[in-house]
C-alpha cells in the first residue's frame, strides 16, 4: 500500500462519517464534547500512538493531497481540527509558555474549520462545524468572531441540535457586551424551548437582568418571580418547604440576587405599593411573599429609607397578618420608625402588634405560645414599653385618662404574662401609677400582692413598705372625708401590714440607721475593730443602702484602719469613701488628703524594713493617686533616694528628670541635681561619650556628614548627661556650623527653643522660636513640611504672651478705659494667631482656631461680668445690664461660630485636642445641641 492509500485509511478510520450516517444525540454540547476520546478502530488499520500522532498523519495526507477525494481531504480536515482544538483545550497548567500553545492550537483549530467551511460548502455536518468553530473561537477569546459564527448556526440551522447551546452563548456573549435587547432575544429563545434544559434557569436569571438593565422594572419581575417560583415552593401548609439559607451555596447566592434586584425593581416603581400590586395578579399563593417585602424593606433600610422601610415590613403584615413572619416583619416596621425619629409612629405601631399578636387574636387560633416563642418576647416586651410610656406620660400630664390608660397596659402584662420573672416589677408599676392617681385603696392592695403574692424579688420589700405608706394615705384621705369609722379600720389594716412588713423585712432600710449610729459611736468610744465589723455591716449589704448611710460607714472604717495603723486598708476604705462624695463637697480635700498619707505611711513602713523595692512603688505612686497633696514633693524626694539605694539607675535617672519637670524650684534641688550626676555616674560615662562624639566634630579630615552627625550626637549625650549648658552651647554650634540639612537645623534649632521654655528662660525661648520663623521664612525653595510645622508651632508659642495679657486684662468701672486695653491686647491676641492660622499646618490651625474662639468668649464672658457702675439707679442698671448683654452676645456667637468651624473639621479626619476641646466648649455654649452622648457617637463613626 503506497502513503497516500495508507494516510487515507488511517483519516477514515479515526473519523465518524462527515456526511450520511447516524447524527450525535441530540443532547451534545461543548461541555460534552470537551470530553469525547478520540477512538481509532483497530481492525481498519488505525494510526497507533497518541493524538499527536493521529495529527502529524492527517497534515501529512493534507499535505500531500488527493483531488479526486474532496471528501476524504474533508473529513481530514475536519478531524485535524477537532483534534487540535482538544489538544489546545487539554492544556491543563498555564504557565506563559502553555498558554502560548493553547493560544496557537485553538488558533490553527480555528483556522482549519475556516478552510472547511470555505472549500467543501454546505454539507450535511456543517452545523457541527460552525459550533466547534464557534467554540474554538471563544475559548480563543476571539468572542466577536464567534459570536458571528452563532449568528450563522442559529439563522441557517434552525434544526441543529446545537440551536439552545448557541443561543445560550450568544446571550451570554451579548449580555457581556451589554447589548441587552439582543441578549434578550437569545435568552427569550431559550426560554421559548421549555424548562427541562440545562440552560433554561441560567436564561431565566439572565433575561431578567437584561429588561432590569433597559429600564423594565415591572417587565423582568415575571422572569424572577419564575426563579424564585422553581426554588421556594410550599409545603401543605403553605409555607416554604425549604429556606434559602440552608440551600446549596449557588442556588442560595441565586435566589439572594434574585430577591436583592427585584428590591431594587420595586424601589425603582412605587415600593410597597408596587409589590401588593404585582401579586395581585399572579394566581394562586405566593409562599415566599415575605422575603419579597423584607428584601424591599431591608433595601430602604440600607438607604436610610426608613419609613418607606416600615411601610414596605407593614405592607406585608396587612396583606398576610396571621402569617409566621408577619409578627416579625412588624417588628422591623417598629425598628425603621426608631431608626426615621418617629417616636409617635413607633407607639402607634407597638400598640398595633399588641392588637393583632395580643393573647385573644386570631393569630393564636392555630398556634401555642411554644410554637412560636419570638413573637411572645416581642409581645411581652412592647406590653411592657407601652405601659411605661404612659406611664411616663401620666406623671408629666397627671390625669386620670393616662393613668387609666396606663393601668390598663399593666394589668394586661400582668394577665397576659402572670409567671414571667419580670411580673412582680410591674406589678408593682401597677401599684405605683394607681398609688401615683389617688386610688390609695387600689394601691395597697396591689402593693399587698406586688410583696406578698409572687416569690421572693427586688421590689418585695419596697412593695410591703409602700403597702404601709398607702394605708397611710387612705386612711388620710377617708379621715379627711369625716368617715372616722372606715378611717380607723384603715388604720388598724396599716398597722397589720407594718407588723408583717417587719417579720418579713427585718433588713429593711430603717433598720440601717440604727445600725450607722451603732457604728459611729463604737468609733467615739475608741472600741475600733467593733466599729469596723459594726461598719462593714453596712458596707457590705446588697443592694446598698442609701448614701448618706455608707458615706458614714465608710468613714468609720477608714479611720479606724488609720488609726490602727493599718494603712492598706486605711487607703481602700477613703477610696470608697471618696467614690461617695460629691465634687463639690467640702470634706473631699480632706479624705483626699487621707488617701496620701496613706499611701505614705505604707512606703515609709516598707523603707523601715529595707524593702526598698515596694518603698519606692508606694513613694512614686502618691502623685498619680493624689497630685495636689502636700505629700507629693517629699514622696517624689523619697522615692529617687530609694531608687538609688535600691542601685535602679535608669529608673532613679527618670524619676530624677520626672522630679526636675515637676518641682523645678523645689528645696530639694540642689540635692536631687546631685543624685542624677550619681547615677549618671552609676549608669555609664555619657558626658565622655558626648565629650569624644564633639571631638570628632572637629577633625578636618573627616566627611562633612559624619561631622555633623558626631555634633548632633554630641549635643544629645551632653543633654542626657545632664550638662545642659555644654548642650546648649553644642546646639549653637550645630546651628551655626551646619546650617544644612535644612531639616535638621530647623530641629535644632527647635531643640534650643524647648531647652530654654524647660529653663523657664522666656526671653530666650522667644529668641530662638522667632529664629525658627525667621530660617523658615528666609528658607526659600528649601522650605520643608517640617520646617513650616516648626514654624507655626513657634508662631502660635508666640502668640501665648498676648494672649494672657488679654486675659489678664479686667474690666473696671470706668468701662471704657479698661475695656480700650482689652481690646487692644484682644486684637493683638488675635493677629498672633491669625499667623498661626497662616502656616495652614494642621494641628497648630486647630489650637489656633480654638484660642481665637476661646478669646472671643472670653471676651463676651468678661464683657458681661464686666465691674458695674456703683452709682447706678436700680432702673440704669437693669438697663446697664441689657446693653451690656448686647454688646457681650455678638462676641459669644463668633466663637461659638469659630468653634463650630473647628469642630466642623472632625469631618475630614481631624479630630485632636484642639477639635475636642471645641467640641467641650460648644457643650457648654450650646448644650442643647452639642451635649450629648449621641453627638459624640456619631463624630467617633465620622473618624473611623
Amino acid at each position: 500500500m503506497n502513503l497516500a492509500a495508507l494516510t487515507a485509511a488511517i483519516v477514515m478510520a479515526g473519523l465518524w462519517p462527515f456526511a450520511g450516517g447516524d447524527k450525535k444525540d441530540d443532547e451534545a454540547t461543548l461541555k460534552s464534547l470537551e470530553k469525547r476520546e478520540i477512538e481509532i478502530d483497530a481492525e481498519e488499520g488505525g494510526v497507533p500512538g497518541s493524538a499527536d500522532l493521529a495529527m502529524e498523519s492527517y497534515r501529512a495526507y493534507l499535505e500531500l493531497g488527493t483531488a479526486d477525494d474532496p471528501a476524504l481531504v474533508a473529513t481530514a480536515l475536519r478531524r485535524l481540527a477537532d483534534l487540535t482544538l482538544e489538544a489546545g483545550e487539554a492544556r491543563e497548567e498555564m504557565t506563559a509558555d502553555l498558554v502560548a500553545l493553547q493560544q496557537a492550537d485553538l488558533a490553527e483549530a480555528a483556522s482549519l474549520y475556516r478552510r472547511l467551511l470555505a472549500e467543501h460548502g454546505n454539507f450535511a455536518g456543517r452545523d457541527l462545524v460552525l459550533y466547534q468553530l464557534a467554540r474554538a473561537l471563544e475559548t480563543g477569546g476571539n468572542t466577536e468572531e464567534a459570536l458571528a459564527v452563532l449568528d450563522d448556526l442559529v439563522v441557517n440551522h434552525p434544526a441543529t441540535p446545537y440551536l439552545i447551546e448557541g443561543q445560550f452563548r450568544r446571550g451570554e456573549m451579548l449580555f457581556s457586551q451589554r447589548a441587552w435587547f439582543d441578549a434578550q432575544e437569545s435568552y427569550e429563545a431559550v426560554i421559548a424551548a421549555g424548562d427541562s434544559g440545562r440552560y433554561y434557569e441560567q436564561s431565566l436569571y439572565k433575561h431578567g437582568w437584561t429588561l432590569f438593565k433597559q429600564g423594565e422594572y415591572e417587565a423582568s419581575l415575571g422572569s424572577f418571580f419564575a426563579i424564585l417560583d422553581r426554588h421556594l415552593v410550599a409545603d401543605e401548609e403553605g409555607m416554604l418547604r425549604v429556606d434559602i439559607p440552608s440551600m446549596p451555596r449557588a442556588k442560595r447566592e441565586m435566589l439572594s440576587d434574585t430577591l436583592r434586584v427585584m428590591s431594587i425593581g420595586f424601589s425603582y416603581m412605587e415600593g410597597a405599593d408596587s409589590v401588593d400590586a404585582f401579586l395581585a395578579t399572579r394566581a394562586g399563593a405566593t409562599p415566599y411573599a415575605h422575603l419579597v417585602y423584607t428584601r424591599l424593606g431591608d433595601l430602604y433600610i440600607d438607604k436610610e429609607r426608613y419609613t418607606d422601610a416600615a411601610d414596605a415590613y407593614h405592607a406585608f403584615v396587612k396583606r398576610e397578618p396571621n402569617h409566621s413572619q408577619a409578627p416579625l416583619l412588624q417588628v422591623e416596621a417598629i425598628e425603621a420608625y426608631k431608626k426615621a425619629g418617629f417616636p409617635s409612629r413607633v407607639l402607634k405601631a407597638k400598640e398595633e402588634y399588641v392588637v393583632l399578636y395580643g393573647p385573644d387574636s386570631s393569630f393564636w387560633d392555630t398556634r401555642t405560645r411554644d410554637d412560636v416563642p419570638m413573637v411572645v418576647s416581642y409581645l411581652k416586651s412592647n406590653v411592657a414599653e407601652l405601659a411605661r410610656h404612659y406611664h411616663s406620660v401620666a406623671q408629666k400630664e397627671k390625669t386620670q385618662d393616662d393613668y387609666r390608660t396606663a393601668a390598663r397596659w399593666y394589668r394586661l402584662y400582668l394577665d397576659a404574662f402572670p409567671d414571667v420573672p419580670e411580673a412582680p416589677e410591674n406589678s408593682f408599676l401597677l401599684a405605683e401609677i394607681l398609688f401615683e392617681s389617688g386610688d390609695f385603696e387600689a394601691a395597697a392592695r396591689q402593693y399587698e400582692v406586688t410583696a406578698y403574692d409572687y416569690p421572693a424579688h427586688e421590689r418585695s420589700a419596697e412593695a410591703g413598705y409602700a403597702t404601709i405608706l398607702a394605708y397611710k394615705r387612705r386612711g388620710e384621705e377617708l379621715n379627711a372625708g369625716a368617715d372616722a369609722e372606715a378611717a380607723a379600720a384603715w388604720k388598724r389594716a396599716g398597722i397589720d401590714a407594718g407588723l408583717r412588713f417587719a417579720a418579713a423585712f427585718p433588713d429593711h432600710e430603717q433598720a440601717i440607721s440604727v445600725q450607722t449610729d451603732a457604728a459611729e459611736g463604737l468609733f467615739a468610744a475608741g472600741e475600733l475593730d467593733r466599729a469596723i465589723a459594726a461598719a462593714t455591716v453596712i458596707t457590705d449589704r446588697d443592694p446598698a443602702p442609701e448614701p448618706e448611710y455608707l458615706r458614714t460607714a465608710w468613714r468609720v472604717r477608714a479611720h479606724s484602719r488609720f488609726d490602727l495603723l493599718q494603712f492598706a486598708e486605711a487607703e481602700a476604705a477613703y477610696l470608697q469613701l471618696e467614690t461617695l462624695l460629691a465634687a463639690d463637697d467640702e470634706k473631699r480635700g480632706e479624705v483626699r488628703e487621707r488617701i496620701a498619707a496613706s499611701i505614705y505611711r505604707q512606703a515609709e513602713i516598707a523603707d523601715d524594713a529595707g524593702d526598698l523595692e515596694m518603698a519606692a512603688f508606694h513613694y512614686l505612686r502618691v502623685r498619680n493617686a493624689v497630685p495636689e497633696s502636700q505629700y507629693v514633693l517629699t514622696a517624689d524626694y523619697d522615692g529617687v533616694a530609694a531608687l538609688i539605694r535600691l542601685e535602679s539607675w535608669d529608673r532613679a535617672i527618670e524619676e530624677i528628670r520626672l522630679f526636675r519637670e515637676r518641682h523645678p524650684d523645689s528645696e530639694y534641688d540642689e540635692d536631687i541635681t546631685l543624685k542624677l550626676a550619681s547615677a549618671y555616674t552609676e549608669s555609664g560615662d555619657t558626658a565622655g561619650a558626648a565629650d569624644e562624639f564633639r571631638r570628632i566634630s572637629n577633625l578636618e579630615g573627616q566627611d562633612m556628614e559624619l561631622r555633623r552627625a558626631s555634633l548632633w550626637r554630641s549635643a544629645e549625650l551632653y543633654g542626657e548627661s545632664g550638662q545642659g549648658d555644654t548642650a546648649v552651647a553644642v546646639w549653637i554650634e550645630y546651628v551655626e556650623r551646619f546650617p544644612e540639612p535644612f531639616d535638621a537645623a530647623m530641629d535644632a534649632r527647635n531643640r534650643l527653643a524647648e531647652h530654654y521654655r524647660d529653663e523657664g528662660d522666656i526671653t530666650t525661648w522667644h529668641r530662638w522660636l522667632n529664629k525658627i520663623i525667621a530660617a523658615d521664612a528666609a528658607a526659600g525653595e528649601a522650605r520643608t513640611a517640617r520646617s513650616q510645622t516648626l514654624a507655626a508651632r513657634a508662631s502660635i508659642e508666640l502668640a501665648g504672651p498676648a494672649r494672657e495679657a488679654f486675659y489678664a486684662v479686667k474690666l473696671t468701672a470706668p468701662l471704657d478705659k479698661s475695656l480700650k486695653r482689652k481690646k487692644t491686647h484682644m486684637e493683638a491676641a488675635l493677629k498672633a494667631y491669625g499667623k498661626a492660622v497662616d502656616y495652614q499646618i494642621a494641628d497648630v490651625t486647630t489650637r489656633a482656631t480654638f484660642e481665637i474662639a476661646e478669646i472671643y468668649n472670653v471676651f463676651s464672658q468678661d464683657l458681661f461680668d464686666s465691674e458695674r457702675p456703683t452709682e447706678l439707679a436700680p432702673d440704669e442698671l437693669e438697663q446697664y445690664e441689657i446693653l451690656l448683654e448686647e454688646q457681650a452676645f455678638p462676641f459669644e456667637e463668633q466663637a461659638i461660630e469659630i468653634h463650630q468651624a473647628n469642630a466642623a473639621r472632625a469631618a475630614d479626619g481631624v479630630y485632636d485636642e484642639w477639635v475636642r476641646k471645641s467640641f467641650d466648649s460648644l457643650a457648654e455654649l450650646l448644650p442643647v445641641r452639642y451635649a450629648k452622648a449621641e453627638v459624640g457617637e456619631d463624630i467617633v463613626n465620622v473618624i473611623r
